[in-house]
């Protein structure tokens, strides 16, 4: 049953396309024709002559003399014109500015923003690494007591004294070495005596302090140059004085004898000048304390002593103690 029901149902079928099919043809068919008709060949005319007519003509050149007219081609022109004024061209240039600068502003927000982020990124590092320190610090404080700060600084500025005084003490004693020098060496020349040629005023290590003047006196104690070495004798005659002296060793400056307390014993000693003797001009005679073991002007290898090699007068023992003050 089913099997016969189907090819019923399929025979149906294909009869119905068959008939749709030849249907549609002469549908076809029927159009074709009707469009051949004189009916529709006459509508086609219609609007062709229409089309074609002198009225459709004229309208379409009557709009096309309109638009060719002066007036339109006037108006064309100012239209123009106004387009390229100089306010128009303003007006566009604003708006074209307006759209750059908020293109440049947009830029510029977003180059900002990029260099904002790596800087609050930084700040943020920063801040991080002052709240460790400070938490270190505070830790560290913590465990500093207050007698512990106090006992720091006490010891700080004791030892900031320590170096005010010690680098005042060094620049003190430059100054003051410095200053010795100087005076020792142009103004008070400080000497030691050497050897017995001038006992029992000075003895040998004696520490004697001279001083430079133009003028010298009978009986003044002068160092001067000799040989490369510096000798101290007394004056006993100026320049142009006549010095005289006897074999008992007493003392005549011109015809006047001459008053020594300062001598212990009197001595010609080692003499070979011959008496009366002229000191020279600019020159001085000078002798010893100790007579007889003193070489001085008596002798011919010594002479007077010239102004020039007089080192100065010899005013103050410093050393040792017990002669401390004026030398005469």
């Amino acid at each position: 049953m089913k099997r016969e029901w189907k090819r019923g149902l399929e025979r149906f079928t294909d009869k119905a396309a068959a008939l749709w099919k030849r249907l549609t043809q002469s549908v076809r068919t029927a159009c074709s024709c009707a469009a051949q008709s004189k009916p529709a060949q006459a509508v086609k005319g219609f609007f062709v002559s229409v089309g074609q007519s002198k009225l459709v003509q004229s309208v379409k050149g009557f709009f096309a003399n309109v638009g060719q007219s002066e007036p339109v081609k006037a108006v064309r022109r100012c239209f123009v014109s106004i387009g390229q004024s100089k306010p128009v061209q303003t007006v566009k240039g604003f708006f074209v500015s307006v759209g750059l600068s908020r293109a440049k502003a947009e830029q510029a927000k977003a180059d900002t923003a990029e260099k904002i982020q790596p800087v609050e990124e930084q700040d943020n590092i920063k801040n991080i690494k002052n709240i460790k320190n400070t938490q270190r610090i505070a830790e560290v404080s913590d465990e500093i007591t207050t007698g512990q700060i106090e006992a720091e600084l006490r010891r700080e500025r004791f030892m900031l004294r320590y170096r005010k005084l010690l680098r005042s003490t060094v620049y003190a004693l430059i100054v003051t070495a410095a200053v010795a020098a100087l005076v020792a060496t142009l103004l008070l020349p400080v000497l030691q005596i050497y050897g017995s040629s001038m006992t029992p005023t000075l003895t040998e290590g004696d520490i004697v302090v001279s001083v430079k003047t133009n003028t010298y006196d009978y009986g003044d104690i002068c160092s001067f140059y000799y040989s490369n070495r510096i000798l101290v004798k007394r004056v006993i005659g100026k320049p142009l004085d006549v010095v005289e002296m006897d074999e008992e060793g007493n003392v005549y400056v011109n015809g006047q004898y001459l008053d020594e307390p300062y001598i212990s014993k009197k001595a010609l000693g080692e003499c070979d000048i011959q008496f009366p003797y002229r000191v020279p001009e600019g020159s001085y005679f000078m002798i010893g304390d100790h007579r007889e073991t003193s070489i001085d002007s008596r002798s011919s290898s010594v002479g007077c002593i010239s102004h020039e090699e007089i080192v100065g007068k010899i005013i103050f023992t410093v050393w040792p103690l017990k002669k401390f003050g004026l030398t005469t």
